[in-house]
């Protein structure tokens, strides 16, 4: 069912997305008790989509055609008890279902903010921006495929040492132990605790990240800097590493294991070639990975002989898999940085204003539902059109 101001190109595409919406609607709200708070749930994540501007529940309100009602959607979002973990858990299993992600991936978001009056806002150094942003920090799980992403869960963190208990779903002081739980916990609603991570956190330490991970049993996915020292412990180098070195000169000691392979780009779907090189290193504090390194050659065809580099590289745990294919899922983090921009900022995801740490959760799971209806949208638009394909699943 929709709401009068749903804004679609034709009424084609409007039909298309208020069937998504019906859908999900109906899995998301399914464990509320009371049909005042599905209807609630339901206005809500037709303002987000619908609202122009800034997603406040003022414009929630009255982008789903009850401007009466934006005391009760504020009450339903910052007061009322209900469980967001429930829904998230409902929205994962949907996605999961309707898309199957090639696998979860993990950015921190920073959120500006002009007071301090919504919780977690602090000074925090930003390295974009280059110096303290007043701003809200959060780490968000998404799940990823060829052409897609879309959030799943969320944990907020909070600047410093607490005093007192931390409320759920936030994150005090150092997270990389609560990025792998959140990870855990995604692939348990799925039953996918074995899908390999993404975890694209600069701002995190490698070692202690890799091993968090690692310890929580997830298959990962880590990019380094090139400056990161590790141990060669890969005997097709022989006696050529036999010492710590930065990884990036690791690599390109490791230049006659180089491959060539060929990638399509996560964003615009163009393909890419280049050499890719693996070598089998140990990380000290954190055990034995897999260093990957990619040297991009341009365009298809235009010759992937490059010298120098590598262009980026990664440590991984993920067995079993050959290098272009690590390569492949690495570069889903490009995908979800563009739907972040082109689309989590377009249905609210950064827009909250208020002091509940549960009304935090609560918007964020339902802007990651209107984002994953927009998602599922432009994968029926992508089957529709003439010649095309659904988006790729995997088991």
């Amino acid at each position: 069912m929709g709401f009068e101001g749903v804004r679609a190109g034709r009424p084609a595409e409007q039909e298309v997305l208020e069937g998504i919406v019906a859908g999900l609607c109906a899995e998301l709200f399914a464990g509320l008790p009371r049909r005042d708070q599905r209807r609630r749930g339901e206005q809500y994540l037709w303002g987000l989509l619908t609202a122009r501007g800034r997603k406040s529940v003022r414009n929630i309100a009255a982008s789903a055609g009850d401007g009466a009602a934006e005391q009760s959607l504020h009450h339903f979002v910052s007061v009322s008890p209900w469980d967001w973990a429930r829904v998230r858990a409902a929205l994962a299993r949907h996605v999961e279902r309707k898309l199957g992600p090639r696998c979860w991936v993990v950015r921190s978001v920073v959120i500006p903010k002009a007071g301090r009056h919504s919780v977690g806002v602090a000074p925090r150094f930003v390295a974009s921006a280059g110096h303290l942003v007043n701003s809200q920090e959060a780490y968000g799980v998404w799940a990823a495929g060829d052409g897609w992403s879309t959030p799943v869960t969320w944990r907020l963190r909070l600047p410093g040492q607490r005093v007192g208990p931390t409320p759920p779903g936030v994150v005090a002081g150092a997270a990389p132990e609560c990025v792998a739980g959140a990870v855990r916990e995604a692939g348990q609603w799925t039953d996918a605790s074995r899908r390999p991570v993404v975890a694209d956190l600069p701002d995190l330490e490698p070692a202690a990240l890799v091993r968090a991970l690692r310890e929580a049993g997830l298959p990962f996915v880590v990019p380094v800097p090139e400056s990161v020292v590790v141990a060669a412990r890969d005997p097709a180098l022989g006696r050529v590493a036999a010492w710590p070195l930065p990884a990036g000169r690791l690599l390109r000691l490791a230049g006659p294991l180089r491959r060539p392979v060929t990638w399509a780009e996560p964003v615009t779907g163009r393909t890419r070639a280049g050499l890719v090189a693996g070598v089998r290193v140990a990380l000290p504090g954190a055990g034995p990975a897999l260093l990957l390194g990619v040297w991009d050659g341009g365009a298809a065809g235009a010759g992937a002989g490059v010298l120098g580099g590598p262009v980026r590289c990664w440590l991984t745990g993920v067995p079993g898999r050959p290098w272009g294919e690590l390569l492949r899922l690495a570069l889903l983090s490009g995908r979800v940085a563009a739907d972040f921009a082109a689309t989590s900022l377009d249905v609210g995801l950064v827009d909250f204003e208020g002091r509940s740490y549960g009304g935090w959760h609560r918007h964020m799971t339902l802007a990651s539902a209107a984002q994953a209806a927009r998602t599922l949208t432009a994968a029926h638009r992508a089957a529709a059109a003439p010649g095309g394909q659904p988006m790729a699943r995997s088991g």
